[in-house]
């Protein structure tokens, strides 16, 4: 079993931080693309579920083998002081004490889809850090978190008894791409209720594209064995990945999404770099100009490439 020094876990800091606040044309200078060595696990739910300690009992129990794990919790950014909340570390912060353990809370900042701005490129600075797990939790639910699907392996949706017409407003959504359906607070009223009315759609819903049909997991902190159950079916997924023809092809859709993600960023700092008479303009006018600087980055962006070559 390995152990981060206070030196490492600086440096890991430093490097997320980095990553976190670069520009487009920094990450086109720096990124690598994932390897799949790391297994990543994302987990969403709404707010109240319990997403943070459920995380902070997983990890514990996925600590009993081989390898360090990262945990990476989105945190909303306030769209008027720019500032988040950023307090994950305090729901797990015996856990933080393990030097096995890496805890960074991160703001969503411009990030729209529940994750955070450039989190590709933080994933990746984790994956070369050589952890072997890493568990992303997201802002919250919804349809707009579709895109976590393609920066993790294994999605969790973590719900709570009384989440009925939380089920009806994401059957369009985050529901339809969970690989595991969570009841947490399983002891409470209303627990196996809704465990049932998931199970019915999931059955209505049938396996999904790939072949995989969603378990269903009660779970409670007061039951250490519903957290090994848990991490079992955890395994079973991840096993059932990697028995999989086209792990190749995945790694693609990430890193298509990776370069969709840069290029929206990028729309917005050509927005935010236009004076205030371009952007009064008529519209047509105005979309030249966005498309002409974007241009203008692209031809750039060639000159490192050629640059990157030749050394």
């Amino acid at each position: 079993m390995n152990a981060r020094t206070s030196e490492q876990r600086r440096t890991m800091s430093k490097a997320l931080t980095r990553a976190a606040n670069a520009s487009v044309a920094d990450v086109l200078l720096t990124a690598q693309g994932s390897a799949g060595l790391c297994s990543r696990i994302g987990v969403t739910g709404p707010p109240g579920a319990g997403k943070s300690t459920l995380i902070a009992a997983l990890a514990r129990r996925r600590l009993q083998r081989e390898g360090d794990i990262a945990i990476l919790a989105v945190d909303p950014t306030s769209p008027v002081s720019g500032g988040a909340i950023l307090g994950d570390r305090i729901r797990m912060e015996d856990l933080a004490q393990n030097p096995r353990v890496y805890i960074r809370s991160l703001a969503s900042r411009r990030s729209h889809d529940g994750l955070a701005d450039n989190l590709p490129d933080m994933l990746e600075i984790v994956e070369r850090a050589g952890f072997a797990e890493a568990i992303l939790e997201t802002v919250g639910v919804g349809q707009v978190e579709y895109a976590v699907r393609h920066v993790v392996d294994t999605i969790l949706l973590v719900l709570m008894p009384g989440a009925g017409d939380q089920i009806q407003a994401m059957k369009g959504g985050i529901l339809e791409t969970a690989d595991i359906v969570v009841v947490n607070k399983s002891d409470q009223p209303g627990a196996r209720q809704l465990a049932a009315e998931l199970a019915a759609v999931v059955k209505k819903r049938g396996e999904d594209d790939e072949g995989w049909t969603p378990p269903i997991v009660p779970t409670s902190l007061n039951d250490p064995a519903s957290i090994e159950a848990l991490a079992a079916e955890i395994d079973r997924h991840q096993a059932w990945l990697a028995n999989r023809p086209g792990t190749s092809g995945r790694l693609e859709r990430r890193r298509a999404q990776h370069v969709g993600s840069l290029v929206a960023r990028r729309v917005s700092e050509v927005l935010d770099e236009l004076p205030a008479e371009v952007l009064r303009a008529p519209l047509a006018s105005l979309y030249e100009a966005v498309v002409r600087r974007l241009a203008e980055h692209n031809d750039g962006a060639a000159d490192v490439n050629r640059r990157r070559r030749r050394t």
